[in-house]
């Protein structure tokens, strides 16, 4: 069985379905069914190195049932049922996060000056974490091509897993 998880707003709801998960409290939260079509419909869920490209305000580990479609970014079911929250995301380690990538974007446009205008601003504050990885893994893309925008996204899953306990 494969661990998989899952990013919900802080009300539990699906970030782009605005379904409303039932939480687990004591034990797992109770089993959703839908039929499996990628984008579409089913239980969407994301692997440890698909966490970069749906980071969002809460992450719950999940557990999915039945056949599974293996995409290139997540995973769908026809059933699954959240498992429990992964406490260690929360503000603090999505404002590190945050600081990593705005770090590391500014690192990357560091070593190429036709990118400088990329580079997030000093007083940018804390965007929303999944936008900051986005920048700087288009930064590395622009730089070194597909490869790179690839390699990026690993080390920000890296990062993730790490920071989470994920491993």
């Amino acid at each position: 069985m494969m661990t998989v998880y899952k990013f919900l707003t802080a009300e539990g709801l699906g970030m782009f379905s605005g379904f409303a998960w039932p939480l687990p409290g004591s034990g797992p939260g109770a089993w959703v069914e839908a039929e499996a079509d990628a984008c579409r419909s089913g239980v969407h869920a994301c692997r440890r190195k698909d966490l970069p490209y749906w980071v969002g305000p809460a992450l719950y580990e999940i557990e999915l049932d039945g056949t599974l479609d293996t995409l290139a970014l997540k995973v769908v079911a026809p059933r699954g049922r959240l498992v429990r929250r992964v406490e260690a995301w929360n503000s603090a380690t999505r404002d590190e996060y945050s600081r990593m990538c705005v770090a590391r974007a500014r690192e990357l446009v560091d070593t190429v000056s036709d990118l400088a205008d990329w580079a997030p601003p000093p007083s940018i504050g804390l965007w929303e974490a999944a936008r900051l990885g986005f920048v700087a893994a288009r930064i590395a893309e622009q730089i070194g091509g597909i490869d790179a925008y690839l390699e990026e996204r690993r080390r920000q899953s890296d990062w993730l897993v790490e920071q989470l306990a994920l491993g």
